[in-house]
C-alpha cells in the first residue's frame, strides 16, 4: 500500500503519520461529517415518531437521543479542537494526559448513546412496509454509528495512544 497517500486506510499507516494529518482528517472527515448528519437524522426521526406514534415498534424517544448525543458531541469536539488537538499538535504530550483521559471518558460515553440508540431502533431493524422516511433514517443511522465508532478507534487507538507513548518516551528519556 502506498503511504504517501492523503488518506492513509489502514491504523498502521496513521500511526506512521505526522500527528497534524492526523488531526486534520479526523476534523475533515468526522467533525464536520457528524455536524452535518446529525441535525437529518434529527429531522427524520422527528418525521417518523409523528407519522408512526401508533406503531409499537416505532422508535419513541430517538430524536431527543439523537438530540442528546449531538449537544455531547459538539461540546466534546470543541474542546477537541480548541484544546487537545492544538496541545498535541505542539508536542504537548505530557500535559495533554488529562484532557486526553476526559475525552476516552466521554467517547465512552457516546458509544453509551449509541448503545441507547441501538435498543430504541432494535439494532436498525425496519419493520415490514417501513416507509421512505423510515428507510433514510435506518440507513443513514447506520451510516452514523459506523463513522462515529470509527472515530473514536481513530482518536482513542491510535492518536492518544501515540501521544501517550510518546509522552511516556520523553518521560523515560
Amino acid at each position: 500500500m502506498d503511504t504517501t497517500q492523503a488518506t492513509p486506510g489502514t491504523d498502521a499507516d496513521w500511526r506512521q503519520r505526522p500527528v497534524g494529518e492526523l488531526v486534520d482528517y479526523i476534523v475533515a472527515n468526522f467533525h464536520e461529517r457528524h455536524r452535518e448528519q446529525l441535525p437529518e437524522l434529527i429531522r427524520l426521526s422527528r418525521r417518523v415518531e409523528h407519522a408512526h406514534a401508533d406503531r409499537p415498534d416505532c422508535p419513541a424517544g430517538l430524536a431527543d437521543a439523537l438530540e442528546n448525543l449531538q449537544q455531547e458531541l459538539e461540546s466534546h469536539m470543541m474542546k477537541e479542537e480548541q484544546v487537545l488537538f492544538p496541545m498535541l499538535r505542539r508536542g504537548m504530550n505530557g500535559p495533554a494526559r488529562a484532557p486526553v483521559s476526559v475525552m476516552r471518558y466521554e467517547h465512552g460515553q457516546h458509544l453509551d448513546s449509541l448503545g441507547l440508540i441501538n435498543l430504541m431502533t432494535r439494532n436498525l431493524t425496519l419493520p415490514e412496509n417501513a416507509c421512505g422516511t423510515w428507510r433514510s433514517l435506518y440507513g443513514a443511522l447506520g451510516e452514523f454509528k459506523n463513522d462515529l465508532t470509527r472515530h473514536i478507534h481513530l482518536e482513542n487507538d491510535v492518536l492518544f495512544l501515540n501521544a501517550s507513548s510518546a509522552a511516556e518516551g520523553a518521560h523515560h528519556g
